[in-house]
């Protein structure tokens, strides 16, 4: 099965970090404007999913839920997950304190891929 998520290991490393010191995480990214367009992180339930929003997979175990509207629009690209040094406007996530934030690198599925592509779950 093709992942539809994953990341690299700079951001897998401040996974880790978080973890140790927030325990359970969460993963949402919103299609809004400003910060809601970079994945945040809550500690596990500490973001409120909306009904039909979709986790497209895990990333270190934890599950990373996408806004229903920005699913429809990039159900077939590949999210890489990746961390930049620096952080964004509000500063809501979990890595803003360690002066990093989040960043997911787009590709679109071959069609080779889409054929085989992980389920996703939907929030009822």
């Amino acid at each position: 099965m093709v992942k539809r998520v994953e990341a690299t290991q700079e951001a897998i490393a401040i996974i880790r970090e978080l973890h140790k010191t927030h325990g359970d995480l969460m993963f949402y990214q919103s299609g809004g404007c400003c910060e809601g367009t970079q994945p945040q992180c809550f500690e596990k339930g500490g973001f409120y999913l909306r009904m039909g929003d979709v986790c497209i997979g895990t990333v270190e175990g934890f599950e990373f839920w996408v806004d229903r509207d920005l699913f429809e629009y990039w159900k077939n690209a590949h999210f890489l997950m990746d961390v930049l040094d620096g952080v964004p406007t509000g500063g809501f996530s979990l890595e803003t304190p360690l002066g990093k934030t989040f960043k997911i690198h787009y590709r679109l599925f071959t069609a080779e891929e889409i054929e085989n592509l992980e389920p996703v779950k939907l929030e009822e």
